[in-house]
């Protein structure tokens, strides 16, 4: 009786997903980084993601939508990845007893893979609930205000430590099992990647983490006007800095 292939097939979607979902998020990281150069180059590229470079104004709608694509992708992602994770407490006991025993490094990134990934799933899943029903405050100062005056920034760290740790590990693996960028001694590339993994992790927590101390310092700028409209940014500095409490 032939061997069914739906297994492998299911690990190649379950690696294509988070090979999308990975290279999404070093994309949004540089995209949220813009806030270290301003609230106006922010609100440019919030702009650009409501459309603003094809058409004459913008449609929060779009973020709304992209917004729901990417969670339906998360969530196939994550029932993909829960056929490998221990599915009883015996199961988990056994696992965690061979590891400490194995003392393997790459097993315990797996059981750091699967434990931010259970996080990721809840801080994931109201960040897009968020972007999904309030499209409209994604700018500088909508999102700084979010962030202080709505008390989101203890979820964000959160989930910014889980996202980073997730993806950079999940890449290494991927090329690890996919065999890509080993080069000719498999263990020398490994080496090799593992360094590689931990500098991107380092780069993109602190890119992470820099971002945040900015919108969190505009946010307590503006706790004063929290409920107050956010003008767009297309609006001139002067209506902009008002908004901000300046004038």
């Amino acid at each position: 009786m032939a061997k069914s292939r739906m297994p492998a097939r299911l690990d190649l979607w379950q690696s294509l997903s988070g090979l999308v979902l990975a290279l999404f998020m070093w994309f949004h990281m540089f995209f949220v980084a813009s806030i270290l150069l301003g609230a106006e180059s922010f609100d440019r590229v919030a702009g650009w993601m409501e459309g603003s470079m094809l058409f004459e104004q913008t449609y929060p709608i779009i973020v709304s939508m992209a917004a729901m694509g990417v969670f339906a992708l998360f969530v196939l992602h994550a029932l993909l990845a829960l056929r490998k994770f221990p599915s009883s407490y015996r199961q988990y006991r056994t696992f965690h007893g061979h590891m400490k025993r194995m003392g393997h490094e790459d097993t315990t990134l797996w059981f750091v893979q699967v434990f931010t990934g259970f996080a990721m799933f809840f801080l994931g899943s109201v960040h897009l609930y968020i972007m999904m029903t309030r499209p409209d405050t994604i700018g500088a100062y909508g999102s700084a205000n979010r962030v202080v005056s709505e008390w989101m920034w203890p979820l964000y760290l959160l989930l910014l430590l889980a996202v980073e740790l997730h993806g950079s590990i999940g890449l290494y693996r991927l090329a690890i099992k996919w065999g890509f960028l080993t080069g000719r001694n498999p263990v020398e590339g490994r080496k090799k990647l593992k360094r590689a993994k931990w500098l991107v992790t380092v780069f993109f927590l602190a890119l992470g983490l820099a971002s945040l101390a900015a919108f969190i310092k505009i946010g307590v700028t503006q706790s004063d006007h929290y409920g107050q409209p956010v003008l767009p940014a297309e609006h001139s500095l002067l209506s902009v800095a008002s908004v901000g409490g300046v004038s």
